[in-house]
Formats: structure tokens, sequence, C-alpha cells
């Protein structure tokens, strides 16, 4: 949590020493006020007493529960959100219904941000029910788009597989690793080339050239060619649509 987004009084990695708030100015005029110190000390073990229980509740209901309860308890003084929606993408993957962490609910928590907060409102309010059929319908939806994407993403890798097979038998070897490498690193420069593939820097501009008239990569900025940037636009863009 050092160095990332935070309140001048973050205290980042300890459990909150003070009373926390949101919205108002303070807690006789919040919209919520989390437990105090003492309370939240006991909601914290009663917390991790729940994650243990495993085999009573079926497993997206009991993580949906964790991220409510996790978000009522507000532990700590900032990143309560990013810590509580990371908590579900771990316990996905904890439970088996994820093979690695492909799954985050940030994005539907954003677009339907007003939901997502009445909803936590009706969780502290009782209506249980109302918080876990929203939570259950964005695992619905953000796994509907990641298959739809994760589609896109081997159509893209096959359509340019074939471009580089066209090539000769040397500069497509070279073609095929750096396309791989391009897929967890889309924006590169000459000197990334030379990691990946051991080439010179002049050997590495040859296959940057390569990839932009194959309409692979495209320069990223309007530099001169020395440590200019260039993307894979086309991978890129299907995470933007």
């Amino acid at each position: 949590m050092i160095g990332a987004r935070s309140t001048h009084f973050s205290d980042p990695g300890e459990f909150r020493k003070t009373q926390n708030w949101i919205g108002g100015t303070g807690p006789d005029n919040a919209h919520f006020v989390p437990p105090t110190v003492v309370e939240m000390s006991h909601a914290l073990d009663d917390f991790e007493r729940f994650l243990y229980e495993e085999e009573k509740i079926i497993p997206l209901v009991h993580i949906g529960i964790m991220h409510a309860q996790f978000e009522t308890i507000h532990p700590f003084l900032d990143g309560n959100g990013r810590a509580g929606r990371l908590l579900i993408t771990l316990l996905l993957c904890h439970r088996g219904l994820l093979e690695s962490p492909v799954l985050f609910l940030s994005s539907y928590f954003k677009k339907h941000q007003k939901v997502y907060y009445e909803k936590l409102d009706d969780y502290h309010n009782g209506n249980i029910e109302s918080w876990v059929e929203f939570f259950l319908d964005g695992v619905i939806e953000t796994a509907e788009e990641s298959i739809a994407i994760t589609s896109q993403i081997r159509q893209l890798r096959d359509v340019d597989m074939l471009k580089i097979q066209t090539l000769a038998k040397r500069e497509s070897e070279s073609g095929v690793l750096v396309l791989q490498k391009l897929f967890g690193s889309p924006i590169v420069n000459t000197k990334k080339i030379m990691e990946w593939t051991g080439f010179t820097r002049a050997g590495a501009q040859k296959v940057i050239d390569r990839f932009i008239n194959l309409g692979i990569l495209y320069p990223q900025d309007e530099k001169g060619t020395y440590d200019r940037s260039y993307i894979y636009k086309n991978y890129t863009d299907i995470f933007s649509v």
C-alpha cells in the first residue's frame, strides 16, 4: 500500500486506531459509521472465523458475504475498497473457482456504483439476500465479459500468428517469441525486444519494423527511432471497448 493512492493519514498495512466514517464531515452526519476500534477487533476475529467456515456456505455466497462484511468493518483508514475487491479474487482462486486471478469485479462495482452502495446499505440493514443477488449478478456479468475478451484475444493471436508464419524461418522464430511476450507487455521499445531476443539494437529494430509492416505494432509516440515506444494496439483495444 506504500506509494499507492491514499489519503494523507492512511497508515498503510495497519488496522485503524481511530474511528472512521463514510460520507459527511464526521460520525454525527456520516452516511455510514463502521464499528469502533474496540468493536472492530472483535468483528475481525469473527470475520476470520467466518473465512474458515468454507464448508457451511456455497462458495460464491460465502465470498459475497465476506466482501460486504469486510467493507462493513472497514478496518483500514484508507484502501478498504481496494483490499475488499482484491479479497474477492484471491478467494475465488483459493476456492478453486478460478485457475488464475483473472476475474475482477472492480469494473462492475464502478459501473453500478450507486446500486453497489445501496446494496451494501441493504446488507447493513439486515437484507443480506439483496446484496448477495447483486454480487452474484456481478460475477455472472464479469465472467461473461471475460469469456468474450478471451475469445477475441485468441482470434487476434491466431490471425497475427499466421502473419508471422509468412516470414522466413529465422524471422518467424523470433517473431513467435516476441508475439507471445507482447500479450504480457504490449508496449515495447528496442531495449525490451533486445531483452527478449538477445538481439543487438539494430536486430531488435528490424523485428519492430517487421511487426509494423505486418500491422501488429504501431508507433506510440512521435519521438525519433531511438528509444521510441511501440504498442500492440489491436490487443490493447480489446480491453477499451
